[in-house]
């Protein structure tokens, strides 16, 4: 990573959460159609996609969430930089390929995104302690790269916990936190879902991040959007 040029002026924005199957995807996708609806400039990322073979579904479905609209840089694969057939962590996926994870090909992807365009929000692979590489995990990345971080979480029971481990994966690892996203879950306990939101705004606070905790209600992902406010992520 340090060889490479800094292209980046735009800001570059990290979205992972407390889970695989929390809702990144859909929660990234409705942050792009948000802030392109207030005109702002943005392009989302996939840093690496498991589970396909020539694209990235969660790129796609970003995509059809904003409209169906493209941009050059899907076309140069620098949105969906390192893909792999097997639905499973990249490092293994990676591995069943005879391959190894490129770290510097997605640095570089998103640095000439960011050379491009205002925001760019990049999707983690599953939460932020997956493994890249046998030495790189996907959060590594992001703390090297200055990226702030947005935190997808929900109200299910043990969601504190990996929400607050979470955050201070992020804090001791010196990271920015832009905020987070408290996604709706199905069949969560409304008083269970109430305090899991309250508890980690309060913990934001106390770790000297922004208290902004942002709440996604439920909507499908082909439609209709419901109009959420996350201007106190992105100012």
């Amino acid at each position: 990573m340090e060889g490479l040029e800094i292209l980046a002026a735009g800001r570059v924005y990290f979205v992972s959460g407390i889970d695989t199957g929390i809702g990144k995807t859909m929660v990234t996708g409705l942050m792009a159609r948000s802030l392109a609806a207030a005109g702002r400039d943005v392009i989302t990322v996939k840093m690496v996609q498991t589970g396909n073979d020539g694209f990235s579904e969660d790129l796609a479905l970003h995509r059809a969430m904003c409209g169906g609209v493209s941009f050059p840089e899907d076309d140069e694969g620098l949105t969906s930089p390192q893909i792999f057939a097997f639905p499973s962590s990249p490092l293994l996926a990676a591995s069943m390929e005879g391959r190894t994870v490129d770290v510097e090909a997605i640095v570089g992807a998103v640095r000439r995104c960011a050379s491009r365009h205002e925001i760019v929000l990049v999707e983690s692979a599953g939460g932020l302690d997956v493994p890249l590489t046998d030495d790189v995990l996907s959060v590594d990345i992001a703390a090297a790269e200055g990226w702030p971080l947005v935190l997808v979480t929900c109200g299910r029971l043990g969601s504190i916990n990996h929400a607050l481990l979470s955050l201070e994966a992020a804090k001791s690892r010196g990271m920015k936190v832009a905020g987070v996203v408290h996604n709706w879950c199905e069949g969560a306990d409304p008083r269970i879902d109430a305090d899991a939101r309250e508890t980690v705004r309060r913990r934001l606070a106390r770790m000297g991040f922004p208290p902004v905790v942002v709440e996604v209600p439920r909507f499908d992902a082909a439609g209709p959007y419901p109009a959420v406010d996350f201007s106190g992520i992105f100012p």
